[in-house]
């Protein structure tokens, strides 16, 4: 078990869990109803894909591959809405849940 005696040092350890603000992304190819963005993390790019589809407004989202040590494209397809909105409306509700996590979290201690 890590046992950290510095309480700042033990804060920065878990603070990039809990930010999106340092999510790296391309933009590929681009319209109102439809956006390919290429991610730096597959972990990111699967979170959006899971929340994005819990969208009503989205008809299709998919991340694919060419190969392991590619990075993911995420597409997403919109029913007539801003597709750059529903990125940011999941994104918002992603880091909603990850607080609501890490302040219950922390009343475990």
């Amino acid at each position: 078990m890590l046992q950290v005696q510095d309480k700042d040092l033990e804060q920065n350890l878990y603070k990039p869990l809990f930010r999106f603000d340092i999510m790296e992304f391309e933009i590929i190819n681009e319209s109102k109803e439809e956006i390919e963005v290429k991610f730096g993390s597959l972990t990111i790019a699967e979170l959006l894909r899971v929340y994005l589809n819990q969208d009503e407004n989205v008809s299709f989202v998919a991340w694919k591959r060419e190969h392991p040590t590619h990075s993911p494209i995420l597409k997403v397809k919109s029913k007539g809405k801003d597709v750059k909105k529903l990125i940011r409306d999941a994104v918002d509700e992603i880091t909603k849940e990850l607080d609501k996590f890490k302040t219950d979290f922390k009343k475990l201690k």
